[in-house]
């Protein structure tokens, strides 16, 4: 019998009932970390080399995009999901253009989120097998 890991999921977000909804969402079917700040994302990203990433856009200290950016320096390939209250186009293609692979807005739905990580994961695990 096969033990299977459950991905690692690093979730960048510095309002705590935001992180707890996405945590009491994701738990069952992922390790969760926290970061509170993009400073501290991407030390997590550094120390922890998550799976996939949920980042939100405005943080104190670093914001989302500039944190996305640093670890972009460091990783082009994880999948990053930029997360914001925000439903603009411009702010969806900066977003895109700092490095998110996908981008959902709050409020989250979680269909919606879950299966964007499930479509980026299984997209990572096919490259990591080429």
């Amino acid at each position: 019998m096969k033990l299977e890991i459950q991905p690692l999921i690093l979730i960048a977000e510095d309002n705590e009932s935001n992180y707890l909804l996405l945590f009491a969402l994701l738990k069952r079917d992922y390790q969760i970390i926290h970061a509170r700040d993009g400073i501290e994302a991407v030390r997590l990203f550094k120390n922890s080399s998550p799976d996939i990433i949920l980042m939100d856009i405005k943080m104190p200290r670093l914001d989302g995009l500039t944190a996305m950016q640093a670890i972009r320096e460091i990783d082009e390939e994880v999948p990053i999901i930029a997360v914001s209250a925000h439903a603009f186009e411009q702010d969806r293609r900066t977003a895109y253009a700092c490095g998110c692979n996908a981008y959902v807005t709050k409020p989250v739905d979680i269909h919606e989120l879950t299966s964007t990580i499930s479509l980026l994961l299984s997209i990572k695990e096919h490259h990591d097998s080429i």
